[in-house]
């Protein structure tokens, strides 16, 4: 069977991660989570004291920065390790949330997790979600989507998925930081969250998960059996 590259794109709550998951899941891919990689940078660069706007604290910061996926045996997760440590929980943290854009902004820190996930899809067979797979990560991939949804729908969801993990967040709180991260994702100098102009754009607002990845995985099909 051809193997293909699937770039996904689009705004924090739109269910990008989970949906990505699952495609990869059904197509026997591998699963990249770009988001997670910026999450951990944050979380480093934070936990270090580190200060973003000095080049020599970036390269620091950079130079003990390993990020690294391993599955869960007992939930077959995949999970997020910095340096070793699994901090798959600490990287959905609002501390967090209110950092990685800032984070991801920085030149040399997204060349870094560039060039780190455009290794790890060399091989394609690969899902990939996060705000530029499309436009710089994975240009050439076979397949773009770009999700979206009403902002007020991704604040409840994202104050969903926090209840779950024990976290009780103001819904109005979730929504300022949503807009503020797509403000600075749309806007940012270093490679811009946006749509390219070969995506296929799905608004997740009144689609249930489960119509989420039957979209991607039909168009998905459409591509690798063509």
């Amino acid at each position: 069977m051809n193997k293909i590259v699937i770039a996904i794109d689009g705004y924090s709550g739109c269910g990008k991660s989970s949906t990505a998951k699952e495609v990869a899941r059904q197509l026997g891919y591998i699963y990249i989570d770009s988001g997670a990689m910026y999450r951990a940078a944050a979380l480093h660069f934070l936990n270090e004291g580190l200060s973003l706007s000095s080049t020599k604290d970036v390269v620091k910061g950079l130079s003990t920065l390993q990020i690294t996926f391993q599955t869960n045996p007992s939930t077959l997760r995949q999970e997020t390790y910095l340096n070793g440590i699994n901090v798959e929980e600490e990287i959905r943290t609002m501390r967090v949330s209110e950092r990685v854009s800032e984070v991801a902004s920085i030149k040399e820190i997204r060349q870094a997790m560039v060039a780190q996930q455009q290794e790890l899809g060399k091989n394609k067979g690969v899902v990939m979600d996060g705000r530029d797979i499309a436009s710089v990560v994975f240009p050439d991939a076979a397949l773009k989507i770009f999700m979206t949804a009403d902002v007020d729908i991704r604040a409840k969801r994202r104050q969903v998925e926090l209840q779950q993990k024990g976290q009780e967040v103001d819904l109005q709180e979730i929504k300022e930081n949503l807009i503020a991260r797509d403000r600075k994702d749309s806007s940012r100098v270093e490679s811009p969250l946006l749509k390219v102009t070969d995506a296929i754009e799905i608004d997740t607002t009144s689609l249930s998960f489960e119509q989420q990845v039957g979209k991607i995985i039909a168009h998905a099909q459409k591509v690798i059996f063509n």
